[in-house]
């Protein structure tokens, strides 16, 4: 049993050993290196101002009154790979009875600010507290919350001109297997 274990071993070193041997020498991987750097080398700078297609998909649509439509649930290209149209979901819960309308993506915009909410909320900051003293009081004049820094990355939202029951009498889309 034990020389069975032992050859079985010797096999397996071998066989590791004789990948070792038949990489190249580190000059000629250098100069393979050399010559392909130039075609796949990109700047990153060229990218700035572009966004993230995996951070798209989810994101809330609203329409122009700022009421929620739904999300973006896929981002659908041509053979180029050039963005054709948005699959927007629209009501269900959980994506369940969720009805899909794919949409021109040239109509729906994306926007880098925060939706403006259109209902009257209180201060971020007012109303009591209870202080380490164990007396209440106000943390002071009522502020605005702090403006969230903006992701280079990724839109805020999307916004597409239309209503929740328009969207729903769409014809539903339907990723086919054709």
């Amino acid at each position: 049993m034990l020389t069975k274990t032992a050859v079985a071993g010797i096999a397996v070193s071998a066989l590791l050993a004789s990948g070792a041997f038949a990489q190249q020498s580190p000059s000629a991987t250098t100069d393979s290196a050399k010559t392909a750097a130039p075609a796949a080398a990109t700047d990153t700078s060229s990218f700035k101002g572009t966004w993230r297609a995996s951070k798209m998909v989810g994101l809330n649509v609203y329409n122009d009154s700022n009421e929620s439509l739904g999300s973006i649930n896929d981002l659908l290209t041509d053979k180029s790979g050039d963005i054709k149209a948005a699959v927007i979901g629209v009501g269900g819960f959980l994506g369940v009875g969720e009805h899909l309308v794919a949409v021109p993506i040239d109509k729906v915009k994306f926007v880098d600010e925060p939706v403006a909410s259109s209902t009257a909320s209180a201060p971020a900051t007012g109303g009591a507290r209870t202080g380490a003293g164990g007396g209440t009081g106000t943390t002071g004049a009522a502020t605005a919350p702090a403006a969230a820094k903006k992701n280079p990355w990724y839109p805020d939202h999307a916004v597409f001109s239309a209503t929740k029951d328009q969207l729903k009498a769409m014809p539903e889309f339907k990723y086919s297997t054709e």
